[in-house]
């Protein structure tokens, strides 16, 4: 636990913030860009080059971060085990880091259908207009959606690994093992409880037989 990991943590932090900022600067800044283009059959192609060149780089930085969390998890498997805390916390990260994979595949899946759709006359990258045909206008609705939702997921991973960072803190480290080892002395005390319990219901049927 004492040993540094410095290119571990380097792939989970820089893969993360090109994710998180990656998906925000999309939303706000591909998208917003896009609905400014006069011609409204334009709108749609243009956002669609700019989230295809960002594609490669995002693929990149979401292996990083999974090979640099991946990582982390097998150096400190033996803190997780022997401080209270950590595998909740290691459970909440891994279940927000699934959620954020499975909305980022999906909105690049819609991302490819409005791609091959062409120059559809639409409001903007995710807004259709009258004109615009009931398939692309239901992509549209739904990354309108996701586009939030990735940020928001990753976002919060970004928050819960400042957490798991106090946790790795001497003091915090400390009272989470003293707390663990609670917890452990605790257990045969409240079995031997239950245990007692269990004979005394007994010995009280057969004195009532």
């Amino acid at each position: 636990m004492s040993e540094r990991h410095t290119a571990l943590r380097s792939m989970h932090d820089l893969g993360l913030a090109a994710w998180f900022g990656g998906s925000l600067m999309g939303a706000l800044g591909v998208n917003g860009a896009a609905a400014q283009v006069n011609d409204s059959t334009q709108r749609l192609p243009v956002a669609s080059a700019g989230w295809a060149r960002w594609t490669p780089v995002n693929a990149a930085a979401i292996g990083a971060h999974l090979a640099g969390a991946v990582g982390e998890l097998v150096t400190e498997s033996p803190r997780m085990t022997a401080q209270s805390g950590v595998a909740k916390t290691s459970a909440v990260k891994t279940a927000l880091t699934v959620g954020a994979l499975a909305v980022t595949g999906y909105s690049r899946l819609l991302g490819m259908r409005l791609q091959k759709a062409g120059g559809p006359p639409v409001e903007g990258a995710t807004e259709p207009s009258y004109q615009t045909p009931a398939n692309v206008a239901s992509s549209q609705r739904q990354l309108k959606m996701l586009q939030w939702a990735i940020p928001a997921l990753t976002g919060a991973l970004v928050v819960v690994t400042a957490y798991m960072g106090e946790q790795q803190k001497p003091g915090q480290v400390f009272r989470g093992m003293l707390g663990r080892a609670g917890g452990l002395m605790a257990a045969p005390k409240a079995m031997g409880k239950v245990a007692g319990m269990a004979t005394a219901k007994r010995q009280m049927a057969m004195s009532g037989r």
